[in-house]
């Protein structure tokens, strides 16, 4: 066969390299199997977030001087520790919390920006957790926003999370908000 104008030296490095990736590839291979990634799961549950009323379970901790003027709330800073439930019912099984903070980030149009962790305290998730934050375009009828991360069960945890109004009061600002969730994660939490 003809050497075809290529150097000893260019077909050695060539070969070298061609031998590296296969190696990386086996590597990979190896590798896949050991994390047991793969598994999706998804979830179904309703978030409570009560602004009013005798379970109060979101409060603002802080605001701009133009808060209260702007028709978005425009800076206004709230803590939740929410309901996660089965159904939309407040008496329906608790399933978990939604617990960090939600920000007004838009001065045009009413969107948050969610940091929220979702504690999983009953079933099969028991001690589990998912981490969402992005964008919550509220008066959407669907918002996609990112799973970022996870714990227990959801370790290494990434994929979306579908959020739909249910119920919103105006005047109280109360709301339950549907939550359908798909997250890629280990099959089973590695041993320590």
């Amino acid at each position: 066969m003809a050497n075809m104008g290529y150097s000893t030296a260019t077909i050695t490095v060539i070969t070298v390299l061609l031998f590296a990736c296969l190696h990386i590839a086996e590597v990979e291979a190896e590798a896949k199997p050991k994390l047991g990634l793969g598994k999706i799961s998804h979830l179904h549950f309703y978030f409570h977030d009560l602004l009013e009323g005798t379970n109060v379970t979101a409060v603002d901790v802080a605001s701009a001087p133009a808060t209260d003027s702007s028709l978005t709330q425009f800076g206004m800073v709230r803590v939740m520790d929410d309901w996660l439930t089965e159904g939309p019912e407040a008496t329906s099984k608790m399933v978990g919390r939604a617990q960090g903070i939600y920000v007004s980030s838009s001065q045009e149009k009413l969107h948050l920006l969610m940091a929220t962790t979702f504690v999983f305290e009953s079933g099969k998730y028991n001690g589990s957790t998912l981490s969402m934050v992005g964008k919550n375009a509220v008066f959407d009828e669907v918002r996609e926003m990112p799973i970022v991360g996870g714990s227990g069960l959801f370790r290494l945890g990434r994929g979306y999370a579908l959020a739909r109004t249910h119920s919103f009061d105006l005047k109280s600002g109360n709301a339950v908000v549907e939550y359908n969730v798909t997250v890629l994660h280990y099959s089973s939490p590695p041993r320590l």
